[in-house]
């Protein structure tokens, strides 16, 4: 069934009914639109909170804060394979999706990812008691291996942006121009690394709890 934006909005919505701080996981492969549609999720929801709540009720807390720094990929001879699942830091990023659910401190900093850099940047989210939903993305979510595991299990719902592949590589090409490389640098690493990457990515996809769809993932980047 095609699932408009409205009724993804009525969901995540749900997910905190009873009051309780709850976790809502976007996977896909790179470029199938993640992004987008957890800030769009986050800014129809905190335009629109619970009774006795306000924006804040919602945050965004990307998982690429958790690459491992280049400094780090070097040592382990993993910088040729960026954005591969072993060079994330699951554990850290497990770490924090436990910490957000005990729901104890009045404010939680969780990393960021900055594109012009290529690295992670320590402190950059804060996550204040207030919300109560939280919306994370990233590729591996459901990722059937031991260091991510854990992470699955830590989110509320996974739902799955399925954007169609030609797009998808489209927007990956761009996204790495955009960034610096020149357009076969660009091409090759889209479809070699994070093509690899991918097919890890789509063999998880059924164990999603909702599919997002192609339409309607094109029509939030068309609206961003």
């Amino acid at each position: 069934m095609t699932r408009t934006f409205p009724d993804l909005v009525t969901r995540a919505r749900g997910l905190a009914g009873d009051g309780r701080r709850a976790v809502l996981g976007i996977a896909g492969p790179p470029a199938a639109g993640k992004t987008t549609l957890a800030a769009e999720l986050v800014g129809a929801l905190a335009a629109d909170p619970p009774p006795g709540h306000g924006a804040d009720w919602v945050a965004h807390v990307p998982m690429d804060g958790f690459h491992l720094a280049d400094v780090e990929l070097e040592r382990l001879g993993l910088r040729d394979r960026k954005g591969a699942p072993d060079t994330f830091d699951a554990y850290g990023y497990a770490a924090l999706l436990r910490r957000l659910h005990s729901d104890h401190d009045e404010m939680i900093y969780a990393p960021g990812f900055e594109r012009e850099l290529e690295q992670p940047i320590a402190g950059a989210i804060g996550v204040p008691r207030s919300a109560r939903l939280i919306i994370t993305e990233g590729n591996y979510l459901l990722l059937d291996e031991p260091r991510w595991r854990p992470v699955r299990e830590l989110l509320t719902e996974v739902w799955y942006a399925d954007l169609e592949n030609g797009e998808r590589l489209r927007r990956l090409i761009e996204r790495h121009q955009r960034f610096g490389k020149d357009r076969d640098a660009a091409v090759a690493w889209a479809t070699g690394t994070d093509e690899r990457n991918a097919e890890l990515i789509v063999a998880a996809r059924d164990h999603a709890d909702l599919i997002v769809d192609s339409a309607l993932l094109r029509s939030l980047e068309a609206r961003a």
